[in-house]
């Protein structure tokens, strides 16, 4: 099992080095000047798309733009939001927090490019249906040459899809909470329950598609959003004498790294805390890496653009609001220094410092809700991988291996499974991102009419 971690911890930082940070910052960045800063310009407008102020039944599509972001969402706020913003606290203290706020600004305007793409770009797979993602519009937007950029993705994307971290939180999360406090000795048998548990929730709902996905993500996604908000104010209520300190150490300690515990990156420990604060923000909100353009792939309308402002929103709902409460909660708690505590267990500290005998149950909750609904949503990106790889009528083999890897999860350590998903989302990254910059003047083409389009109708935005 040593072994196992110390192959997956090094798979992590050979993916992680700084060609991966300049594809996915710098290629950002370009993005965000390509666009003119567009995320900023157009904020209120995608708040109508999302609101439902364009919506025609008659598009091309399979759901809602409010179903397509809530879908992507029920896999981005998840435990990215929960266990990897306190593995990044854990690991590199307030400044962590920082850098993901970077990723997180920057990852708009990925957001918008990439989810651009996948519908401007849809493709019919094998069963004549049409499909978005980036393995759509690498083969679509740049031609037959480049399919082996979109296997690459899918290949990629089909192990990415593993809902291996969600699981293992959400046994941690069962193990912490409530098996052990209340006397039950954790084993492997019990993991073994809980992993069965969950293989036949996931099996019912995955085996429904995505009409059943979306429709129980847009109901989940939105309550368990207000609770954990709810919760997490009531903590900063608690504490508020503490948050304006720790608000500002967010911003100080991103430049002098003084609570960062690894090794240096890039010549020092602030790069290794760059480093740390990018890779949970990709972990988090998922720009760049092209698990959510599959989901805004699949959403009714005919304008390319409005799909990519619906999900421009998603790293601004999953970065900059639920991770920052996220972080402050910890933070204010001040468990990141009382307890060794890390991951999903670390924020329970944080529930349970606050609010003794019920915090830690009601942050279970949301924990629950959290990885159910992300459960589904990933099982949905691994079948649309290999659709793409081996066709559609046989995509439905990657729901084994989806659930074998339930029972992996349960039974393999955090450390391990969080290396082998930031490796993996690496690899995925790299196809997406070179293929989103070649395409990007494409999209600015296509930016432009719909502004046009926009004041022809008399429009505001």
């Amino acid at each position: 099992m040593q072994q196992l971690d110390q192959l997956l911890a090094d798979f992590s930082s050979l993916a992680w080095g700084i060609p991966l940070l300049v594809l996915l910052i710098g290629g950002g960045l370009y993005l965000l000047i390509c666009s003119k800063f567009l995320p900023f310009r157009f904020f209120g407008h995608a708040i109508q798309v999302l609101r439902g102020k364009y919506d025609d039944p008659n598009d091309p599509g399979e759901i809602s733009h409010f179903k397509a972001l809530t879908t992507a969402l029920s896999s981005t706020i998840g435990m990215g939001n929960i266990a990897g913003v306190a593995l990044a606290i854990s690991v590199g203290g307030p400044g962590a927090m920082f850098w993901m706020w970077i990723s997180a600004i920057v990852g708009m305007s990925t957001k918008f490019f990439t989810s651009t793409l996948a519908i401007m770009y849809r493709g019919k797979d094998s069963k004549g249906q049409l499909q978005g993602g980036p393995m759509y519009f690498i083969r679509e937007g740049l031609g037959k040459n480049w399919t082996f950029l979109a296997i690459l993705f899918s290949i990629f994307g089909m192990l990415g899809a593993l809902p291996v971290v969600n699981v293992n939180q959400l046994k941690q999360a069962i193990n912490d909470i409530i098996l052990i406090p209340n006397g039950v000795e954790v084993s492997l048998m019990t993991d073994l329950i809980i992993a069965a548990v969950l293989v036949v929730f996931t099996s019912i709902v995955i085996l429904g598609g995505l009409k059943r996905i979306s429709t129980i993500a847009s109901k989940m996604v939105p309550s368990m959003v207000i609770l954990y908000f709810v919760l997490v104010l009531i903590i900063l209520g608690i504490n508020y004498t503490e948050v304006p300190k720790y608000f500002v150490m967010i911003f100080t300690d991103a430049f002098e790294a003084n609570f960062i515990d690894g090794d240096a990156a890039f010549g020092g420990v602030l790069g290794a805390l760059v480093l740390l604060g990018i890779k949970r923000g990709a972990f988090s909100n998922e720009a760049g890496i092209g698990t959510a353009p599959m989901a805004h792939g699949a959403a009714k309308t005919d304008e390319p653009v409005r799909e990519g402002l619906v999900a421009m929103l998603g790293p601004v709902i999953d970065t900059l609001i639920v991770c920052t409460l996220t972080a402050l909660a910890i933070l204010v708690t001040g468990v990141w220094q009382t307890t060794s505590d890390n991951g999903v267990s670390l924020t329970a500290s944080a529930f349970k410092d606050a609010m003794p005998g019920i915090g830690q149950y009601l942050l279970m909750i949301c924990v629950f809700i959290f990885s159910i609904s992300s459960l589904f949503s990933y099982a949905y990106y691994g079948t649309k991988c290999m659709s793409f790889l081996i066709g559609a009528d046989r995509k439905h083999y990657y729901n084994y291996l989806y659930i074998a890897s339930i029972i992996l999860a349960a039974t393999t350590s955090f450390s391990a499974m969080i290396n082998f998903i930031d490796g993996v989302f690496a690899l995925m990254a790299i196809p997406t991102m070179i293929a989103t910059i070649l395409l990007a003047p494409k999209v600015t083409k296509e930016l432009k009419q719909y502004i046009i389009r926009l004041k022809s109708n008399h429009d505001e935005f």
